[in-house]
């Protein structure tokens, strides 16, 4: 087994505890300051998301997390590296967030998350999950192609997802080219 496997085997998918809400803004912020590497400070100064609104998705069952190692006494714990956010937009399941450590980085972590993210919204019966990014950002639209990942045309956009859009444009995040995207899910 390489490294990279054993790393790999090291790490599990669980839905986030109440008590790692703050480690989840420790994981986003961090994960932002990527972007200022390409000129988008402003999205690397963003705060997280609070506490009550991270509150908000772990209560409903949907705050997943990727974590490595376990706690001491064999507890549910262990470092978390990643996290994914998700809620019901018409009909779909929609990625509100997802971040992984840079420490973290290149070991497809995101990848594993949207995965399993994925087969549960399957297992639901939803047609496609579908999230927002940067349509030139490597790691975000260009990267959400490789998993299957295809833009929706703006006339198709839903009406819940057309108010995620209008938000992101009234929050100023439209100052680089922005895009919502879709994946259909196998077996519905």
């Amino acid at each position: 087994m390489t490294t990279s496997d054993a790393a790999q085997t090291a790490t599990r998918i669980r839905l986030a505890r109440e008590d790692e809400l703050p480690l989840l803004r420790e994981v986003e912020r961090a994960s932002g300051e990527i972007f200022r590497d390409i000129g988008l400070a402003e999205i690397a100064d963003d705060e997280p998301l609070s506490l009550t609104e991270l509150g908000h998705y772990q209560r409903a069952g949907r705050a997943w997390v990727t974590t490595e190692g376990s706690a001491e006494g064999g507890g549910a714990g262990g470092k978390l590296l990643a996290f994914l956010l998700a809620e019901p937009v018409d009909g779909n399941l929609h990625i509100a967030q997802v971040a992984v450590h840079p420490a973290a980085a290149g070991r497809r972590l995101g990848a594993a998350l949207i995965e399993h993210l994925a087969r549960l919204a399957a297992a639901d019966r939803a047609p496609r999950l579908t999230l927002t990014t940067y349509r030139e950002v490597p790691w975000n639209a260009p990267y959400y192609r490789t998993l299957g990942f295809g833009e929706i045309p703006e006339p198709e956009l839903g009406p819940r997802l057309r108010l995620i859009r209008d938000l992101e444009r009234k929050a100023g995040l439209d100052r680089w080219p922005r895009v919502a995207m879709s994946r259909p899910l196998r077996g519905v």
